[in-house]
């Protein structure tokens, strides 16, 4: 690093490449923080997580219980040790809480002024957050697996709704009413995620092993449906899949940049697809264990070269790179299934939370003082890990 920020000081290196280094270290060196604690104020399992977008401070969960937790992550004390707290809590006394769990939250993507929560009690619920009151409630005829807001949309405030009903459904904050559906899939929608590069364009997942790329402003259909054999099989077929998976997809998330697509699936697989093209990458992630009967919400870095993948696996959270597939480390420290995992892109820390009633925090491990030997080859030797090599080539320049 100080061979970096020589050359940042020369005028030799950009910024960019710089940042990008050590948001690629600190992501390597993550470890279960043990002195900062997260209110444990779920009975149940946590299902869901979400920061804000603006500054990253405050966390919401919600859980198996029917309950949402709004937490503040900054220590007021300015101490290294302290203990997160719950700043308030939609409980069992509050009238309008979720009478059975909650599956997915979601902070509104431009201020810290709303939120979303849907549950398997078939609603949809737009909340304010300073009093905690519902502004809006969307109504549907099935359990509700997921929905999500477009981080990125200027020209709509859709969120699209994922159920056990096969259509997707498309709800409009400004109307307060279901504006239209996307129909397609077989099977009940168990994911859906807007992209963050471009407004319009949705991916959903299903039952049905399926998973569809959607241009919302299109009444034809879907643009693509993704298929992991990417036309080869369906030649000599009599009947073109087109599976993502060989099983369920109960997971989705877009590259921070857009450009690719990973899913999830409960033939124990993860995919990596080209979200322009639809086209199968055919990166090998090995056995990624995934027997959900519902969602799986899982995260990507941002800001790293490579980029990482961090999947919810048993009581595990493992860390792959997105574009070769190398599993690169296991973070241990659940005593239950992870089901939920959030990253925090400003201090490159990592949120799980589990159905053991815990929500942990990761952070970058406190850097290793250099050895006492003054030989510079040594130095970038003894800690450079083996993901560190394309994160440090001059071809990531700017990009």
């Amino acid at each position: 690093m100080i061979g970096f920020l020589w050359s940042r000081v020369c005028g030799i290196h950009s910024p960019v490449r710089l940042r990008r280094a050590e948001c690629t270290r600190r992501v390597l060196s993550l470890e279960l923080n043990k002195d900062r604690d997260v209110e444990r104020m779920h009975e149940n399992g946590i299902n869901t997580l979400d920061l804000d977008p603006v500054e990253g401070r405050y966390m919401l969960s919600g859980g198996a219980d029917g309950i949402i937790v709004l937490y503040d992550l900054e220590s007021l004390s300015q101490t290294p040790s302290y203990t997160c707290k719950a700043l308030v809590k939609v409980g069992k006394g509050h009238p309008d809480v979720h009478k059975f769990s909650v599956e997915t939250v979601q902070w509104y993507p431009h201020d810290t002024g709303m939120f979303t929560s849907s549950s398997f009690d078939k609603t949809l619920k737009i909340w304010d957050t300073n009093s905690l009151q519902l502004a809006e409630v969307f109504q549907f005829d099935g359990n509700v697996y997921s929905h999500h807001m477009s981080p990125v949309a200027t020209k709509h405030s859709l969120i699209a709704v994922g159920t056990k009903n096969p259509k997707v459904q498309l709800c409009d904050l400004k109307s307060g009413s279901s504006t239209h559906i996307l129909q397609g899939h077989r099977g009940e929608v168990l994911s859906v995620c807007w992209s963050p590069r471009y407004d319009y364009i949705l991916a959903t997942a299903s039952a049905d092993s399926r998973v569809k790329l959607w241009d919302v402003r299109k009444a034809s259909g879907c643009l693509i449906t993704l298929d992991q054999h990417n036309g080869e099989k369906s030649k000599s077929s009599s009947e073109a899949t087109n599976t993502a998976h060989n099983g369920r997809v109960n997971g989705l998330c877009f590259t921070s940049d857009g450009l690719h697509l990973l899913t999830l699936g409960t033939d124990d697989r993860m995919r990596l697809w080209n979200s322009a093209t639809g086209e199968n990458t055919l990166v090998n992630y090995g056995k990624v264990s995934n027997d959900s009967r519902k969602g799986v919400k899982f995260t990507v870095s941002v800001g790293c070269s490579p980029e990482f993948v961090f999947v919810p696996y048993d009581s595990t959270i493992v860390l792959y790179t997105v574009h070769s597939g190398q599993k690169i480390s296991v973070l241990r420290g659940h005593y239950n299934d992870v089901n939920c995992c959030v990253f925090q892109p400003h201090f490159q820390e990592l949120y799980s939370g589990s159905k053991d009633c815990n929500v942990l925090a990761w952070i970058p491990a406190v850097r290793e003082p250099l050895p006492d030997d003054d030989s510079e080859n040594s130095r970038s030797q003894v800690h450079l890990h083996p993901a560190f090599q394309d994160a440090w080539s001059s071809s990531d320049e700017d990009g």
